[in-house]
């Protein structure tokens, strides 16, 4: 095994820290029992109980769940239709065109995507709400998993599909039964990948929002202008512990598959 050098190892560790040292501070604080942030009066979990009586915070939690999962559900299935006709597709007309457009909202800045958004919102629909968000959301939720879709179809052994085909299997048949359950790693992934950045959206989702639709990323930041209370160190700690039990759970479940599928190939051979 290759030892990893002074340089690269200082590297590696100053940028670990320089990630998830602010975490973890935030993460010791949010179980202060003073009501000042930057003091410390002792362990207490008060500001968990308080944090689940304030029934603002709820609310908005519960709209981005909503809006979290059904985005990710919508762009999952759009980005890897996206991904499979990109790589499956062959040349057609407007191939580029549609390449282009498919991944210009990922270079695209926050605010001109928000600010279009909302104007092609106001034509279409005249106010916004909960269904603004999830589309907005949608649109550049769904690149992610076309690209992280699309990486995987380049790898995919086609000789699979083919012999499906020649066993009499239709296209859509093929897919579902062969190409879908090898790829599905990958479409978990971008799943996953969708809701945390639904979860976590706070520029395009405050162009596109409307009464009773308010996001817990807009709550928190309405919030912190006032100044941070211990409340928001205890949610934003529930919220870190949430995207690391999806991350664990989705890696499980990939390593699992990855296993399987070389056990499937051994016993094939």
């Amino acid at each position: 095994m290759k030892k990893l050098s002074w340089f690269n190892l200082t590297t590696l560790t100053l940028g670990f820290a320089f990630l998830y040292i602010p975490m973890i501070v935030l993460i010791v604080y949010s179980f202060n029992g003073g009501r000042l942030v930057t003091v410390w009066a002792g362990f207490s979990t008060k500001w968990y109980g308080t944090l689940f009586h304030n029934e603002a915070f709820l609310d908005a939690a519960w709209v981005t769940i909503r809006v979290a999962v059904a985005t990710a559900t919508l762009a999952t299935i759009l980005g890897t239709l996206a991904g499979y006709v990109l790589v499956r597709g062959g040349r057609f007309w407007g191939r580029t065109l549609f390449s282009g457009m498919a991944y210009a909202p990922l270079v695209m800045p926050d605010v001109i995507l928000g600010l279009s958004l909302l104007l092609l919102f106001k034509v279409m629909f005249g106010s916004m709400g909960m269904t603004t968000i999830i589309l907005a959301h949608t649109t550049f939720a769904m690149c992610y998993v076309s690209v992280v879709v699309s990486s995987r179809l380049l790898s995919f052994d086609k000789s699979l599909e083919e012999a499906a085909s020649d066993l009499g299997a239709t296209p859509f048949d093929t897919f579902m039964s062969v190409t879908l359950p090898i790829i599905f790693p990958a479409v978990l992934s971008g799943w996953l990948l969708a809701f945390t950045l639904s979860l976590d959206d706070l520029v395009i989702a405050s162009f596109v929002t409307g009464p009773g639709a308010t996001t817990l990323p807009i709550k928190i930041y309405s919030a912190v202008r006032l100044g941070v209370s211990p409340e928001i160190n205890a949610l934003s700690t529930i919220m870190i512990g949430i995207v690391t039990v999806g991350v664990l759970t989705a890696s499980l479940i990939n390593k699992r598959k990855v296993v399987q599928r070389l056990k499937d190939e051994k016993t094939a051979n």
